[in-house]
C-alpha cells in the first residue's frame, strides 16, 4: 500500500470511493493497462457495497445462459421500460441499453481475475408480473475465505462477517417454522463450521463482494489505497478536469489524473443538512457513515448537472436509537404472516410486503414521513420466525428502553404502549383478519405478487403473506423512513462521462454508483439494482479511459 506523503502524483486513474462502483472501475483500469490510485475518505473502505446484501440485478447474464434460464436482452429493456420508464436523463433508454450491454463484459472480466459467482435463483424481481419480468436475475459473489485480504482485512468495513448468501435469507426467515427454513439454517452452520475446521475465514454477502474485488484491485494489482483521504476539489484546466486535491495527513496532496477522476464515493444519506435540504427529512440511513455527498459537491462547483437528489433507495427501518442516526432495515420481516404495519394513528395504509422502495415511497406520500409507524405482530410471531434485528440481545434490550418496542397483552394495552387509540387499532386488524381468512388483501393486494409472497411461509393458506393477528402478547416497533443509500447526483452518459446541464460532455469527469443519479429512475426493479448498475457504469468508464489511452 502505498504511504508516501508527495506534494503531487500522477495517475492515469484517480478513483474517489473504495466501493462497488469505485471497484468496478479500478479493476477495468487494471484490465485496460492503466496505472490508478483509489482514495477513500474515512478509515475503513468498502463503502455500502460491504455493508449490503452484496447482490447485483444483471438481467440476462451469462451464469443464466450457463444454466439455460430463459431472458434476452429485449425481455431486460421491456421490463426496465415498464419497471422503470423514463423520469429524466438518467434513465433514458440509450442508459438502459448500456447498463444491459454491458453486463456481460462485467461478469467476464470480474471472472477472468478470479472473481467466483452464484446465481440468487429464487429472488425474484420486484416486479416480476410487468413485461419481462423474471425470477433468478441476481447474482453475487460465492463466499470466500476472507483471508486472502491480509492486512486489508483489518480495515474493510465490515457488518456481517458469516458465509450467507442470497437465497439463505428467505429460508433463514422461517428457520424455525418450516422444514426447509431448518434444512438451510443447518447448511449454514455447516458451512460456518465448515471453514473453521478448515482454518478459514469464511463470508458471504457484500463483506464477499468487496473482499474478492479488494483481492484482485489491491493484493493482486497491486493499486494503491489511501485510506483516510477525503477529497478537497477538483482540478480544471481549460475545461478538462485533470486530477484531484486531497487531504492526506496534514497537508493538501494534488493528485493528476491523465485519463479522468471517477466519483464512485457514494450519496449523501449521512449529511442531515443535505437531507433536509433535498429530502425534508433527517433520515435514517443503512448506509456508509462516510457518505456526505462532498464528491457531488466538487462535481456540480465543476459545472456538472444533478438529477434524482430529492430521491433515495427508501425503505421502512426500526426507528435509531436515541443518540444515533442509523436505522435497522426492515425486509423479510414484514412479509411474515401474524404481522401489519400502521400509521401514528392505527391505520394500514400500503402492502407490507411489497418492494422496499415502494413501501418508502408510500411512508412519504401518506404523511411526508413524519411518522412515527408501527409492525405489529402478533404472539406466535416471535417464535415462528427469524428477525435479523433480534439476534442482539444487547440491541433488544436498548430498543425496549428506547420505547422502539412494545408489547401489550391485549390489544388496547398495546394501543395504550403506542399512543394511539384502542378503538381504531381493534378496528383496523379485525379488518385485517378478515382479508387473512378469506386469503385477499382487499386494501391493499398484500400477497398478489410473487414478490410479495417470495419472503413469506408457504404453509400458511390460503395466502402465505397473511395470517391474523389473535394470540397475545402483541409486539410493535416503531418504524421510520429509512434508506440504503440516495440515489440522486451527477447525470452521466452511457459511459459515465459527467454531463452539464446542455448535455456536453466534462471531458475527464466521470461518476457512478451513489454518486451518480441512478438508471432505476425512481423504483428499485430487482434485487442489487443498486451494484449492478454501479459495476457496469464503472467498467464502461474504465474502458472509454482505456481506448483514450491507447
Amino acid at each position: 500500500m502505498q504511504t508516501g506523503h508527495a506534494t503531487e502524483q500522477t495517475f492515469d486513474v484517480v478513483v474517489v470511493g473504495s466501493g462497488g462502483a469505485a471497484l468496478a472501475t479500478a479493476l477495468g483500469a487494471i484490465d485496460e493497462g492503466l496505472s490508478v490510485l483509489v482514495l477513500e475518505s474515512t478509515d475503513k473502505w468498502g463503502g455500502s457495497t460491504a455493508m449490503s446484501g452484496g447482490g447485483m440485478w444483471f438481467p440476462n447474464n451469462a451464469l443464466m445462459q450457463r444454466d439455460g434460464v430463459a431472458d434476452s436482452r429485449a425481455e431486460a429493456l421491456d421490463y426496465l421500460e415498464a419497471s422503470v420508464g423514463s423520469v429524466g436523463r438518467a434513465s433514458d433508454r440509450t442508459r438502459k441499453e448500456a447498463f444491459v450491454d454491458g453486463i456481460d463484459d462485467f461478469v467476464a472480466t470480474a471472472e477472468k481475475y478470479g472473481v467466483v459467482f452464484a446465481r440468487a435463483t429464487d429472488t425474484p424481481d420486484y416486479y416480476p408480473e410487468l413485461p419481462g419480468g423474471k425470477i433468478g436475475r441476481a447474482i453475487e459473489v460465492k463466499p470466500l475465505d476472507s483471508k486472502v485480504l491480509g492486512d486489508l482485512w483489518d480495515t474493510l468495513r465490515v457488518t456481517v462477517a458469516l458465509p450467507a448468501m442470497t437465497n439463505d435469507v428467505w429460508l433463514l426467515n422461517r428457520a424455525w417454522s418450516t422444514l426447509s427454513g431448518m434444512v438451510r439454517g443447518a447448511q449454514v452452520v455447516g458451512r460456518i463450521a465448515g471453514g473453521l475446521v478448515r482454518g478459514k475465514r469464511l463470508v458471504g454477502i457484500g463483506t464477499a463482494w468487496a473482499t474478492a474485488f479488494g483481492k484482485a484491485v489491491f493484493v493482486d494489482g497491486g493499486v494503491p489505497l489511501w485510506l483516510s483521504s477525503p477529497l478537497e476539489s477538483l482540478v480544471v484546466e481549460e475545461g478538462r478536469v485533470v486530477g484531484v486535491r486531497v487531504e492526506r495527513g496534514q497537508e493538501t496532496v494534488t493528485v493528476r489524473a491523465r485519463q479522468g477522476v471517477m466519483l464512485a464515493g457514494g450519496g449523501f444519506e449521512s449529511n442531515p443538512e443535505w437531507r433536509q435540504k433535498y429530502h425534508g427529512i433527517d433520515g435514517a440511513p443503512s448506509g456508509n457513515p462516510g457518505n456526505l455527498g462532498t464528491p457531488i459537491a466538487a462535481a456540480q462547483e465543476v459545472g456538472a448537472a444533478l438529477e434524482l437528489m430529492d430521491d433515495a433507495w427508501w425503505g421502512a427501518s426500526i426507528a435509531p436509537l436515541p443518540g444515533t442516526r442509523s436505522g435497522t432495515f426492515v425486509v423479510g420481516e414484514r412479509s411474515m404472516p401474524h404481522s401489519l404495519i400502521v400509521d401514528s394513528h392505527g391505520h394500514r395504509f400500503a402492502n407490507e410486503s411489497e418492494s422496499y422502495v415502494d413501501l418508502g415511497h408510500h411512508m412519504l406520500a401518506h404523511d411526508g414521513g413524519k411518522g412515527p409507524y408501527w409492525m405489529i405482530v402478533d404472539g406466535r410471531y416471535p417464535w415462528r420466525y427469524f428477525r435479523t434485528f433480534s439476534m442482539d440481545p444487547r440491541f433488544v434490550r436498548a430498543i425496549k428502553d428506547a420505547g422502539i418496542q412494545v408489547r401489550g397483552r391485549t390489544l388496547a394495552e398495546l394501543a395504550g404502549a403506542m399512543g394511539i387509540d384502542h378503538r381504531t387499532l381493534h378496528d383496523t386488524v379485525r379488518r385485517f383478519n378478515g382479508f387473512a381468512r378469506g386469503g385477499v388483501d382487499g386494501d391493499f393486494g398484500r400477497g398478489n405478487s410473487a414478490y410479495d409472497r417470495y419472503y413469506a411461509d408457504p404453509t400458511v393458506r390460503p395466502n402465505p403473506t397473511l395470517a391474523p393477528l389473535e394470540h397475545g402478547p402483541f409486539t410493535a416497533y416503531r418504524l421510520v423512513v429509512g434508506d440504503l443509500g440516495t440515489k440522486g447526483g451527477v447525470v452521466t452518459d452511457a459511459d459515465g462521462r459527467a454531463l452539464r446541464e446542455d448535455g456536453t460532455v466534462i471531458e475527464g469527469l466521470f461518476a457512478s454508483g451513489n454518486n451518480s443519479a441512478s438508471v432505476m429512475g425512481r423504483t428499485y426493479p430487482g434485487p442489487g439494482a443498486t451494484i449492478g448498475p454501479a459495476a457496469v457504469f464503472g467498467l464502461r468508464a474504465a474502458r472509454l479511459m482505456g481506448r483514450s489511452a491507447h
